[in-house]
């Protein structure tokens, strides 16, 4: 399994993870449900470090694809920055869960403070992960990008229609 592999495996974990993460938060605060609060906290962790491969692969990944027929540089660039900032933000995000989890079982004033601000970062990045996954779609799924003129063209061995 090369890096390509790992990273179309993985990649949907960190944004279908995230957003459950970020759910069962809210609704701990809610129900005011520290257990669920605790692993809500580790949902967003693991997903975090989840996301450290698919980041690092996703070179690899754009290697394969770039010259492929109708797989346009300018949606790769997209989705390229797009999982950069998401990246970043999910890292804090997951580095504050994980210290937000400790400053709970150490019972410390300061923990409530930590988990609202993992609550809003992880608000902020499910969003960022929903719209780089989006983009990142839209390298291969035509279906998604309305671009299937273009595939069947060069397949067929015509010029590219960029309508």
């Amino acid at each position: 399994m090369d890096g390509t592999h790992v990273h179309l495996l993985l990649n949907h974990f960190p944004i279908i993870g995230t957003l459950i993460g970020t759910l069962l938060l809210i609704y701990s605060f809610l129900k005011k449900e520290i257990k669920i609060q605790q692993i809500s906290l580790a949902i967003i962790f693991v997903m975090a470090a989840l996301a450290i491969p698919v980041f690092l692969t996703g070179e690899t990944a754009e290697e394969a694809v770039e010259n492929l027929p109708g797989v346009m540089e300018t949606v790769i660039h997209e989705h390229e920055e797009a999982s950069e900032v998401a990246f970043w933000v999910m890292m804090a995000t997951g580095l504050l869960a994980l210290i937000s989890i400790g400053m709970q079982m150490l019972e410390t004033g300061f923990a409530k403070t930590l988990i609202i601000i993992t609550l809003i970062l992880s608000i902020v990045s499910s969003g960022l992960m929903a719209r780089a996954g989006y983009l990142g779609g839209q390298i291969r799924h035509t279906e998604i990008t309305g671009n299937q003129t273009a595939v069947q063209n060069t397949e067929q061995g015509g010029e590219e229609d960029n309508d």
